[in-house]
């Protein structure tokens, strides 16, 4: 009998834990409202419907680029690519950065100093820190902080899974 009253005590405590993670937790995030006055290059749009992206991407890729999500440090091809080329948006292929602004931070991310124009990306508040999305589709790609190397100190610290790579030479 004491066996059948922990099992019924570990089973309330469960659905108990999982009553209050749905009820006061797990908030759905609002719907991403795009920034009054926000250009991209070309003023190009590309807007899909929730199920439109997630049969585009691969489930990392959505988690990160639609749902705001963060891939492990050092998981991408991308923090350790050295050809020259350019880094486009994994959803709508917007380029973002180029090999040139480039650098080792030394985070585990790949991590640049500037965009390739300025309004290829939009910055918005994320709580203490500054988020960065593709200026075409929306896409979170990550976030820029004030700590980059010169000339711009901006290190914008990027998702390789939120971007692909197109190898150029000059």
């Amino acid at each position: 009998m004491p066996q059948n009253r922990i099992f019924i005590l570990i089973a309330v405590l469960l659905i108990a834990g999982l009553w209050i993670y749905g009820t006061f937790i797990a908030k759905p995030r609002p719907p991403h409202q795009r920034p009054a006055g926000t250009t991209s290059p070309g003023n190009r749009r590309v807007e899909k419907t929730d199920a439109d992206w997630k049969n585009q991407l691969t489930r990392s890729q959505y988690n990160v680029a639609r749902d705001r999500g963060t891939e492990w440090p050092n998981s991408s091809q991308l923090t350790h690519e050295h050809r020259q080329g350019v880094y486009a948006c994994v959803c709508c292929h917007n380029p973002l950065f180029t090999s040139a602004t480039k650098f080792d931070s030394h985070t585990g991310w790949p991590s640049f100093y500037a965009p390739i124009v300025a309004n290829a990306v939009y910055n918005e508040p994320d709580g203490g820190r500054t988020e960065v999305r593709c200026s075409v589709c929306d896409a979170h790609l990550g976030h820029v902080f004030a700590d980059g190397p010169e000339p711009t100190g901006l290190r914008y610290c990027m998702n390789g899974v939120a971007m692909v790579f197109e190898e150029r030479t000059n």
